[in-house]
C-alpha cells in the first residue's frame, strides 16, 4: 500500500477513538421486495434475484401435507418417494443426476405442505429441470423401494422411542390438538406397515399431478429464468393455490397433567408445558414473541438464567410459539434429571408469576429488542435467508405489513403491555405440564 494511501486512511480513521456503537433496536431493516409472474397454468412464481455466487435454489410448495391424507404417514411416504423412481429412471440414477453437477435435490412435507427443493449452480438449471418434471409427472412408487422406506422408517421409530424427548415432543401435540388433528397425530409402526403403493399413487395424482402449487425461487437469476420454469413446469395440470386451508379444529384432552414412564432406567426426564395459542394473525401475536424472548426465547432468557445458569437443573431450557398457519401453542421444553424435574417445573411458573406481577426494566427489555432485531438482520443475509422470509409470510395468508409491523413491535412494545400479556397468557392453570422419564 502506498504511503499517500495511508496516510488519507489515517486522516479518515481515528484509531485513539473507538468506533460508536449503534443498537441493533435503531436498524433501519427493509425486507427486499420479491417479483412475482404467473406460469402458463396460473401458478404463481416469487422470486428474488440478488446475490454475487452464481446460485439458484427452486422450492415447489405444494399442498400435499398431512392434513390432507385420509391414511396416517401417506403425505410424507408420497413426498420422499418422489426421489425414489420414475419410469425411466431408478432411484440411483436419479440421485446420480443431481450429484454429477455437483447439485442438490431435497424433499420434506410439514402439515398443510410439503416441498420439493433444488439447490445448483444456475448455469446446470437446464440439466436439472427436466429431472424435478420427470420427479413430478413419472414417479412410479417401487414396491422395492417402499419396503425399504418402511424398513428404514420403522427402525429410525423404535430407536426415537426409546428418547424421552421424542415421546413427549409426540405426546404433548396430541394433547394440546387431539389426537386425530394433523397437528397432534403421529405414526405408528402398524402405521407404516398399512401404507402400500396404490395409496401412494392415489395421494400423487391428486396432489402432485393435479394438485395446488406455487414456486418460489432466489438466487442469481438467469434472464430467461421465466422461461425456464415455464418449460419445466407450465405445462403441468397444477392449479394455483389460495393459501386459504381448510380449518380443523383442534379437540384438546381434558386431562392436562401426565407423567409418563418411558423407560424405567432413565436418568432424566422430558418435560413439556404447552398453552394453545392463536396463530400469526391475531393481534397480539407479535408482542407476545417480545415476551417469549424474555421469558425462556434465547440463550440470555430468564428460564436460562434461572433453571440453567442459577440452578443447575438442564444444560437448556426454552420456550417458542409453533410455527403452524392454523393454531399455535406456547411452549416449554427441556431435560432435567428426574429428581429435579417438578421442581423445575415450579420454577417455570415462578418465572411466569414475576412476569405477570413486575415490570420488566429497561435494560432487559432493550437487551430483547437487540436480540430479535438482530436475528432479523440476520436472517435477512442473502437471497435464500430473504426468500425464506417470504415464503412463510406469504404460506400463512400475510403481507408486507406483518414484517413491518413486527420490527415495530419489537421497537414499541412497553413493559405494561407485556406485562398484561403475562397476565393474558402466562398462567400455569392454561397449560399442559407432561414429564417423559
Amino acid at each position: 500500500m502506498s504511503t499517500t494511501i495511508q496516510n488519507k486512511i489515517n486522516q479518515t480513521i481515528n484509531r485513539k477513538i473507538a468506533p460508536p456503537i449503534v443498537d441493533a433496536v435503531n436498524f433501519n431493516l427493509i425486507l427486499k421486495p420479491y417479483k412475482q409472474f404467473n406460469l402458463d397454468n396460473g401458478i404463481p412464481v416469487y422470486t428474488i434475484n440478488a446475490g454475487a455466487q452464481d446460485v439458484i435454489q427452486i422450492e415447489l410448495v405444494f399442498f400435499a401435507g398431512n392434513s390432507y391424507e385420509e391414511q396416517k404417514g401417506i403425505a410424507a411416504t408420497t413426498n420422499f418417494m418422489l426421489k425414489n423412481g420414475t419410469k425411466n429412471k431408478t432411484a440411483l440414477q436419479i440421485n446420480e443426476a443431481f450429484e454429477y453437477y455437483g447439485s442438490y435435490c431435497t424433499r420434506a412435507c410439514y402439515n398443510e405442505t410439503s416441498t420439493l427443493s433444488l439447490h445448483t449452480l444456475t448455469k446446470q438449471l437446464d440439466h436439472l429441470l427436466p429431472v424435478m418434471t420427470e420427479m413430478l409427472t413419472d414417479s412410479i412408487f417401487p414396491e422395492q423401494e417402499l419396503d425399504i422406506y418402511k424398513q428404514n422408517s420403522k427402525q429410525r421409530l423404535a430407536v426415537n422411542l426409546q428418547k424421552a424427548e421424542f415421546v413427549a415432543g409426540r405426546l404433548i401435540d396430541s394433547y394440546l390438538y387431539g389426537d386425530t388433528h394433523p397437528y397432534g397425530k403421529y405414526t405408528n409402526a402398524e402405521d407404516i406397515d398399512a401404507i402400500t403403493t396404490d395409496a401412494l399413487k392415489a395421494f400423487y395424482k391428486n396432489y402432485y399431478l393435479q394438485g395446488r402449487a406455487a414456486l418460489f425461487v432466489s438466487g442469481n437469476l438467469p434472464v430467461d429464468i421465466e422461461k425456464k420454469l415455464n418449460d419445466a413446469f407450465g405445462k403441468l395440470a397444477l392449479s394455483a393455490p389460495d393459501y386459504k386451508n381448510p380449518f380443523i379444529a383442534a379437540t384438546p384432552v381434558s386431562e392436562t397433567k401426565f407423567r409418563i414412564q418411558n423407560d424405567a432406567a432413565a436418568v432424566q426426564g422430558a418435560i413439556r408445558l404447552a398453552s394453545p395459542f392463536p396463530n400469526r394473525h391475531h393481534p397480539d401475536f407479535k408482542k407476545v414473541m417480545v415476551l417469549n424472548n424474555i421469558f425462556g426465547g434465547f440463550f440470555g432468557s430468564r428460564l436460562m438464567a434461572n433453571i440453567r445458569e442459577d440452578k443447575g437443573y438442564t444444560y437448556g431450557i426454552h420456550s417458542y410459539l409453533h410455527n403452524h398457519i392454523q393454531q399455535s401453542a406456547w411452549v416449554v421444553s427441556t431435560e432435567a434429571g428426574k429428581d429435579v424435574c417438578e421442581v423445575t417445573i415450579e420454577e417455570v411458573y415462578r418465572e411466569m408469576k414475576i412476569l405477570r406481577e413486575e415490570l420488566v426494566d429497561e435494560e432487559e427489555l432493550l437487551l430483547v429488542r437487540n436480540y430479535m432485531m438482530g436475528s432479523i438482520l440476520g436472517d435477512l443475509d442473502g437471497p435464500f435467508h430473504i426468500m425464506a422470509k417470504w415464503k412463510n409470510i406469504i404460506l400463512n395468508n400475510l403481507d408486507e405489513n406483518y414484517f413491518y409491523e413486527s420490527v415495530k413491535a419489537i421497537r414499541e412494545t412497553s413493559a405494561e403491555e407485556l406485562k398484561a400479556l403475562a397476565n393474558e397468557y402466562l398462567l400455569p392453570e392454561k397449560f399442559y405440564e407432561l414429564v417423559v422419564y
